[in-house]
């Protein structure tokens, strides 16, 4: 039996990883490492984010010109996640391993744990501000309007051109696929929406559909709505400020992911970032980013302005479109214990950077397989994303 084991192992992990592929999307187009060191629950891991370089004019001298330093930033992605998906197999199922056939408890087990990477990537999204489209209404029935919106919010964000994606969920790829501007991509012979089924790159956004988008949902909290919300600063709240004192009018709850845009004649949005309740007349303290985009004296008023035609406890589908380096993702193989009695191999996928373990363990009269992985993820450039409403 250990022999056959032995054979099976580096088999099915191969197999899981191809699985894993095809149900994580996130993954393969994120800022990710591929460090195959072994960690363990709550190690944080440093992924490096170059810093801006400006250019200079040249003047040749007989010395030579002075350095300029660099500041490069790290991304802290803490490996917070650890997730298994057990199964058991017999005999029958052993020889389908070893004839290259997945076996279909093990395929699901490898799904539970892609959908799982998947959808908890996606729910960092919460972070973006830059937001377009409207909530309950799927987008792309003109591909013009929410999509180059969302592309205009990107390029003012300073987002790179290269490496754009889109993730949307099925009702919005319905509607990108039959959308009338993007089937006239067939007439200059791109047939890739006609024959394929996949929308591909259009206005330089490479697009995918995925499901998990749509139990991805956002509820608003109650104090944003189409009836003006008139808040009032409480003491001096500095430009650039994350954290904001104010005077509430109305009671309420703000959740985080809730965006705002502040009606003065700043353009830009903001996003909640800590939950909070509001309460007529009283001092509420509000964390936001990006900061502040102008100093407000207090007692100045703010008229909060929502995005399109928000109401309060609206649901929205949080379809995508992001640089790859808004978010920074990474998987590590897990710390294994010998001994014991259990077989243990583990394998970094070179594609998706997710590192996959197999663990065997012998029972009364089975055997329980175990693929587990741990990993985690944060979104360290919100300006390099923005969500379109659906």
């Amino acid at each position: 039996m250990s022999n056959t084991i032995t054979q099976v192992l580096p088999k099915l992990l191969a197999q899981g990883l191809r699985a894993l592929r095809e149900n994580a999307i996130l993954p393969q187009l994120v800022n990710k490492s591929y460090d195959t060191l072994a960690q363990q629950k709550g190690n944080v891991i440093n992924i490096p984010i170059p810093s801006a370089i400006s250019a200079r004019a040249v003047t040749p001298a007989v010395t030579y010109a002075a350095n300029v330093d660099s500041s490069p930033t790290v991304a802290v992605v803490t490996l917070d996640r650890w997730m298994e998906a057990p199964f058991q197999m017999n005999d029958n199922d052993m020889v389908s391993v070893m004839e290259d056939t997945m076996p279909m408890q093990a395929s699901e087990a490898i799904k539970a744990l892609g959908n799982d990477i998947d959808a908890y990537i996606l729910s960092k999204a919460q972070s973006f501000y830059n937001i377009s489209g409207t909530a309950g209404t799927a987008p792309f029935t003109t591909l013009s309007v929410a999509a180059a919106a969302a592309r205009k919010q990107l390029n003012k964000s300073l987002t790179p051109i290269n490496d754009r994606y889109g993730v949307i969920d099925p009702d919005a790829e319905g509607n990108l696929l039959l959308n009338s501007e993007i089937l006239k991509f067939n007439e200059r012979g791109d047939g890739g929406g006609i024959i394929g089924g996949g929308v591909g790159r259009k206005l330089g956004v490479d697009w995918y559909m995925d499901q998990n988008l749509t139990s991805n949902t956002h509820t608003n909290g109650t104090a944003l709505s189409t009836v003006t919300s008139v808040w009032k600063f409480d003491g001096t709240n500095a430009a650039g400020a994350k954290s904001i004192t104010v005077l509430a009018s109305s009671s309420g709850t703000v959740l985080i992911g809730d965006i705002f845009g502040v009606a003065t004649g700043v353009s830009g949005f903001y996003v909640v970032t800590a939950n909070a309740t509001m309460v007529t007349s009283t001092t509420l303290t509000v964390s936001i980013y990006p900061g502040l985009r102008q100093a407000y004296a207090s007692g100045a008023t703010i008229t909060l302005a929502t995005v399109g035609t928000a109401v309060a406890g609206e649901t929205y589908v949080p379809n995508l479109m992001f640089h790859r380096d808004a978010f920074a993702f990474a998987s590590r193989p897990l710390q294994s214990i010998a001994g014991y009695g259990n077989t243990i191999q583990s394998q970094v996928d070179p594609v998706t950077g997710i590192a996959l373990r197999l663990e065997v363990s012998r029972q009364y009269k089975q055997t329980t397989f175990s693929f587990d992985v741990l990993y985690g993820c944060n979104v360290v450039r919100p300006e390099f994303g923005a969500i379109v409403r659906g």
